[in-house]
Order: structure tokens, then sequence, then C-alpha cells
């Protein structure tokens, strides 16, 4: 048996929170990668700061596991649509999928992204039906909807006649549906070796390899990882690396190689066709690029993808309190940042401003966008950010508006299924399916214009009292849907500068909910609450107590003060107006107007409302 026939490379597919990362780790742990007494954190592939917190994978990660003479590469990928960039990208390396289900959610729409990409691509698919072990599982059940779904998604025969296993990550256990749980996952790793093809590529043909993933590395600078398509690559072997068009990017060599060993990359001196690598020594290379020898003269074919439908302007701090926080501040580093990130995440795209020292941020969605914003802050960076806007396109044929709609499906308690409808409908969305799911639960289904989701999830868990459950997954672009009523409250603005006093504040919360406690460093154009009516209400946050030399009983109450309303980055983004910016610092997050000056802000409104 020869090394590629020894092989196998497998990604793993599933919704947020199923259990794909938690499977990783036990197929980790049973095939001897850890040793016995090694300690190893939970959700080992979850290594990112922000993925650890959010508990989401945000980037496709790769490792290997050895069983019984067998090497198993798997790719554990992103179960948000947000991050799709990254699964369509990893799909082009692997010959085999495992999708991870739910025992009772059932096929989720993020599930029904990637599997759509991967049936197109026409890999075979494995079905797990994780969490068998739940009380409220429904095993068999899922098994039916998950082949439902493959059928709706047009898979061919071969696609349908799918291997399926019940299994609990949790406990570590797989087995057929027909029989009693077991106690590993050894059923798992024999239908991977049996199911999934070896890959295909000639050992004996030039070298080639398509980059899918980029990161940088402190010592060995850009680190590009692909599957080898063909060939051999040995260390220090001269390549050349080209662009899509077939154009030549750049001549190196492969300074370094590196082949996956459980959670570790280790260096090796050649690896051959179908072996996932990671090479360094090329300055300019990037994703989409095909690395190949000399003698090659035709890229290989990247897959396409799908364009972001939102975008936000990210700008220059120029707040009185700029440069308090954090050492990067010019527009020079956070143009280079933004365009490092684009360069490593294709589904973003960054585009220069007409306004100076501001840049068009294009990505798939909030999320996607607020751990960008996350990451960079945590970085040192300060940022003004505006509202969300989506991205509209004009139809060839006859000229009209098209926005991007997106698929909603909503888990809800039936006793606030009515009022999330109605919040839906009046943010212009269509229901278009609307069932029982047991439990006392309903699922619903909706197609709703992108737009009108913004800041919409903070509202959603406020009315389901945190128990609705929703996701959301691109459809596609439809006519425009006509306006929808944005924030009906006005804000209060801070007309002074300095540190907040308490009883200032305290006079002020007849007028609404404050966003600042006493203490907090405001500055005139500072939004310091929210006002309760529709209007913008200009205070004085600074406004202290008049001394007298007079006592009277009862003059000199203690303040108590409402705990302010603290704002998450997505909340504030999301909360702003177009006329309205997020300031964004490693310390603070502070919403403000966008011009400062009252006088200013006041020319812009007449000139609106003339125009």
């Amino acid at each position: 048996m020869t090394d590629r026939e020894r092989l196998r490379n497998l990604a793993i597919i599933a919704h947020v929170d199923h259990g794909k990362t938690t499977l990783v780790d036990q197929l980790l742990r049973q095939s001897g990668a850890f040793r016995e007494n090694q300690q190893v954190a939970e959700r080992a592939l979850d290594s990112n700061e922000l993925e650890r917190e959010r508990g989401i994978t945000i980037l496709a990660k790769c490792t290997s596991v050895d069983w019984r003479g067998q090497r198993i590469n798997i790719v554990d990928t992103p179960g948000h649509a947000d991050f799709g960039g990254e699964v369509e990208r990893i799909l082009s390396m692997v010959d085999g999928v495992l999708l991870l289900v739910d025992a009772a959610e059932g096929p989720m729409p993020q599930t029904k992204f990637v599997t759509m990409k991967a049936l197109a691509r026409g890999l075979k698919p494995i079905v797990v039906v994780n969490k068998a072990d739940r009380s409220d599982a429904r095993a068999h059940e899922v098994q039916n909807e998950v082949f439902d779904l493959f059928a709706a998604l047009d898979a061919n025969d071969e696609q349908l006649d799918f291997p399926c296993l019940f299994a609990s990550a949790k406990q570590g256990w797989a087995a057929a549906p027909e029989s009693a749980p077991g106690d590993t996952l050894a059923p798992l790793f024999d239908l991977i070796v049996e199911h999934v093809p070896p890959p295909e590529g000639d050992p004996e043909a030039p070298f080639a390899m398509l980059a899918t993933t980029l990161e940088a590395d402190p010592y060995l600078g850009r680190v590009l990882t692909g599957r080898i398509h063909s060939g051999v690559a040995r260390v220090n072997m001269p390549v050349k690396a080209l662009g899509r068009e077939g154009r030549l990017v750049e001549q190196g060599r492969l300074t370094k190689l590196l082949a996956y060993r459980g959670l570790v990359r280790v260096p090796v001196e050649e690896a051959r066709a179908g072996d996932i690598v990671a090479v360094a020594g090329l300055a300019n290379t990037t994703v989409a690029d095909t690395l190949c020898a000399p003698e090659v003269t035709t890229p290989i074919v990247a897959q396409p993808i799908d364009p972001p439908t939102l975008a936000m302007t990210f700008s220059v701090n120029d707040s009185p309190l700029a440069g308090r926080d954090g050492g990067k501040v010019t527009s020079r580093v956070i143009r280079d940042r933004l365009l490092r990130e684009a360069e490593g995440n294709v589904a973003i795209r960054v585009t220069e401003s007409a306004q100076k020292d501001a840049f068009e941020v294009a990505g798939r969605g909030e999320l996607q966008l607020g751990v960008l914003i996350e990451t960079m802050r945590r970085e040192g960076y300060e940022l003004s950010i505006s509202r969300p806007r989506v991205i509209f396109r004009t139809d060839p044929k006859n000229g009209q508006r098209l926005e991007p709609i997106e698929e909603l499906l909503v888990d809800v308690d039936e006793a606030y299924s009515g009022v999330v409808v109605e919040k839906l409908s009046a943010r212009r969305a269509e229901m278009t399916d609307l069932r029982p799911s047991g439990g006392g639960k309903v699922r619903v289904t909706f197609l709703a214009p992108s737009r009108g989701l913004i800041g919409y999830h903070g509202e959603f868990l406020t009315d389901t009292r945190g128990t609705g459950v929703m996701s959301r997954l691109f459809h596609g672009y439809a006519p425009h849907k006509g306006p929808i009523q944005g924030r009906r409250n006005g804000v209060l603005i801070s007309n002074a500068g300095g540190a907040a006093v308490a009883y200032a504040l305290w006079n002020l919360e007849d007028r609404g909910p404050l966003f600042i406690a006493p203490g907090t460093a405001v500055y005139p154009g500072m939004i310091i609450g929210e006002h309760s009516r529709g209007t913008d209400l200009e205070v004085n946050p600074l406004k202290a107590k008049q001394l007298t030399n007079i006592r009277a009983a009862g003059r000199d109450e203690a303040v108590r003060l409402t705990a302010p309303r603290v704002m998450t980055l997505e909340q504030a983004v999301a909360y702003i107006q177009d006329d309205e910016l997020v300031e964004v610092t490693p310390n603070a997050v502070r919403l403000r107007k966008r011009l400062l000056d009252p006088h200013e802000r006041k020319r812009q409104s007449r000139l609106k409302d003339a125009g």
C-alpha cells in the first residue's frame, strides 16, 4: 500500500454548538495523539482567544491522527455563515466530509450552507448524529431530516446513500443506529477509512499546490497551507507562484515544509501528492495562488467565493480622547492592518474611501466584521466605526435595485412567537414556514432583507427572555423591499468635556437611560444616553451641585443612580444611526456623533432637510 493510499483528507461540517470541536478533541485523544497524562485544554483546536470566549470556531484549522496505519487529516471548519469564505476554500483540500448534526435540533441553516457547497463539489458525506445521549434526542427523526435536506440540495444517488452513526462526542462513543451505545469512537475511525477515498494526484507529475489559507508566523514569515495537487515538494526546491489568470506572482524556494501531526506542525524534508502541508519562503503569494515547479504554466482552478453583503467604514479616531489607550492610531497603520486581513481572508474586501483617513471594509455579516474590530482593538488599534450598511446591486436586465436577502430560522417558545413574527414583519421579513418543534417550541422560517436584521439580535433575545435561537444564511438578491423604520429614540449628547459628575447624571436620569457612570471621561459630541423622545438633546454631564451655607433637613440626600446601560461592541455598532460613530479603543467603546461641533451638525441637518 502506497503512502497516498494510507492517507485520508476529511472536513468536519456542523452548525454552531453542535459539538464539532469536542468531537475532534475525542478523535485526537482516542487515536493516541495525546499522552495518557497529558494536560490538554478543552476544545484544543479553538486556540484563538476570541474563539474560546465566544465558544465558536472562527478560523479553519488542520490536525492529523493515525489510526491503525492510516493517517487521517482532519480540517475543523467554522460553523457560522459569516465565516463561509474559510469553508469554501477548505473544501478544495479534502476528499470527504463528516456532517455532524445535533440529535435534538436537527439540521440548521449553517449546516445547509456548508453541506450545499460540499455536495456541489461531489464530496461523499458521512453523517454523525451527535448528542444522542440527550434526554430530548430524536436521532432517527434527525437522520430522516438529513436525508430530506440532501434531497432538497440536489444530492446524487451516491451522496443520498450516506452511512450514518449515532454518537456522543462528550462521552466519546459512536455506534451504528441499530446498535447499543459503545465506549469508543472506533466505529467512526473505521467508517472514515472505509468511506473516504484516498486523495487523487500523480506523484510523478511536476509539483503543484493551491494555497488555501495564509497566516503570519513571527519566525517563518508568511506561511501558506494547502493540499499538494501533484508531484513531490522538497525543502529548498525552486518554485514559482501563479495567480488565478496564470500571471507570474513571484519565484523563490521552499525554505520550510511543515506537516500536521496531532495538534502540532512538524518540519519534514518532503511531502507527496495528497498531503496537506504548510510552506514558507514566499513573500507575495497569497490565497488562491498556485505554487508550482518552474515548468508548470497552468494554475489550478480556484473555487469562486461568494461576494460580501455588508460594509462598514473604518476611519481614524479623531475624538478629543484619541491616542490615550492605543498606540496604533494613524491611517497608515490601520490601512496596513486591514490590507493584511484582506490578504488572508478572501471573504473581506478593503477599499480606500473618498474621505481621507477612512477605509470601506466589506464582509459577510456583522459577526465577521465585529470579530475583526475586536481583534484589532486587542492589538492596540484605535478606530472609528460607522453603522453597517448593505451592499446593493442593480439588475442588469431592468435596472431595478436589488438587496441581499437572508434565510432566517428562529426557534422560540410558543408564547413568544407572536412578538417575533410582529417585529420581523415590521422589518420587511416574509414568513415562509411555521411548525411545532416539540417541547412547547416552534420553528419559524423567514426570508428577510439583511438591512432589516442589523441590530435585531439583541432585541430578539430581550423579546424571547434569552430562550430564542436565531440562525441566518445568505439566500440571494431580490428587489428592494422598501423603507424600514430605524431607531425611534434620539440620544443625549454631552456639550462639555471632562469627567462626568454623579449629581449631573442624577438630574439627567429623567431624560432617558444613561450609557455612562460617574467619573467617565466625556467630550462635546459624545453620546452619553438615550433620549426618551425622538429628538437629540444636548446636556451637561459635568454640572456640579451649587454649594450654599444653608443647612436644612433633607437637603443633602445621597445621590442614587440607576446602573448605566453598558453596550458590547456589536450592540454599539448596531445601535448607532448614519450620523453617528462608534469609537473603539483597547479600553473603551464609546458612542459619538460623526460631527462633534453642534453648529456643524445643525448646518448638516438643514442641508439634509433642504435637499
